[in-house]
């Protein structure tokens, strides 16, 4: 009854609720202003202005008082010009020194936040993020025995195929080779794979052999499914974007300060949502990308909800059993 009752709940929050739409200037809007090409026109008429003066005064049309008077508004003039170039100089080094870059995985329109770790959540972070920056290495022997351990706790009771199958496609990776199937999540895509198993076994198992509802003639593949989840919640938590990141991320960051693996955690929690909404919405393998921005939508309403102090918290992640 508890399942049911979250299922309904996830069906009937909005997916195209709006976002805050505050959005921040972007680097060329910054650095695009007009301020040299003033400045050559100020100069030219400036110019031209200082020789037909000059002439005039050659020419003795003028007396010796314009002629201080004029050299004193000239000079009054170039400081005048000289000032306003620094002025102007030093707002654009300063802007160009704190300006954050946007990462290109930001939504349009979604807004940014400038935040101050304490010491727990930059350790925790600065771990989180090397594991991130892993690649997956087929040559490595640690990545080669964690794909093995990915296989037995799939199929305990199989023989165990070499690295390169046809098996591995049943696993749903895209061909017999999955060491070319890591490269949007490295090798925390696989981790967090192996921990759903580990931590969650009931609920990897009826994932991967897709036992829950009734199911599509046309498949997600679980694999490659579970590396686009990791993906997904690299981008959703810019957790590559410095001390400016999403409302989402800063929430993550008071989780993960409660648990260090809190992003493993909520990587479980993110393929049980993607499951039941493509139950929900009956999508076949073509929906597969809609179905993953739905859930990284329900995802970020869930960490936004008052209340919530771990990921065990969030109202998905009773639908995980172990």
């Amino acid at each position: 009854m508890a399942a049911k009752a979250i299922r309904r709940r996830i069906r009937d929050v909005g997916v195209d609720e709006g976002r805050d739409e505050d959005e921040e200037t972007s680097v060329s809007d910054t650095l695009n202003e007009p301020l040299l090409e003033k400045h050559n026109q100020y100069d030219g008429y400036s110019e031209l202005k200082y020789r037909t003066r000059k002439q005039d005064i050659t020419d003795g049309r003028k007396g010796k008082c314009q002629c201080w008077t004029y050299f004193l508004s000239q000079s009054i003039s170039h400081w005048a010009h000289w000032i306003a170039n620094v002025v102007f100089g030093f707002r654009a080094l300063v802007r160009r020194f704190f300006h954050q870059p946007t990462t290109g995985h930001q939504i349009k329109g979604e807004k940014r936040i400038s935040i101050i770790l304490n010491p727990l959540q930059e350790e925790r972070l600065g771990n989180l993020r090397q594991r991130l920056d892993v690649p997956f290495n087929s040559s490595s022997v640690n990545h080669q025995d964690a794909l093995r351990e990915l296989w037995k706790l799939a199929y305990p009771n199989r023989e165990l195929p070499s690295l390169k199958s046809e098996l591995w496609k049943e696993m749903g990776w895209q061909g017999s080779d999955p060491s070319t199937d890591f490269r949007a999540g490295g090798f925390m895509s696989l981790e967090n794979l192996i921990y759903l198993a580990k931590n969650y076994p009931n609920s990897f198992w009826r994932l991967l052999h897709k036992q829950d509802g009734r199911r599509a003639a046309w498949e997600y593949p679980f694999a490659v499914a579970g590396v686009n989840i990791t993906h997904m919640l690299i981008q959703m938590l810019d957790l590559q974007s410095g001390n400016r990141t999403s409302r989402s991320g800063s929430y993550f960051l008071k989780l993960l300060e409660e648990d260090e693996m809190a992003f493993d955690m909520l990587y479980c929690v993110a393929f049980q949502i993607l499951d039941i909404q493509w139950l929900e919405k009956r999508a076949t393998y073509m929906e597969f990308n809609e179905i993953l921005k739905s859930t990284r939508v329900q995802l970020e309403q869930e960490l936004s909800l008052e209340g919530i102090s771990s990921i065990k918290d969030l109202p998905s992640y009773k639908l995980l059993s172990v």
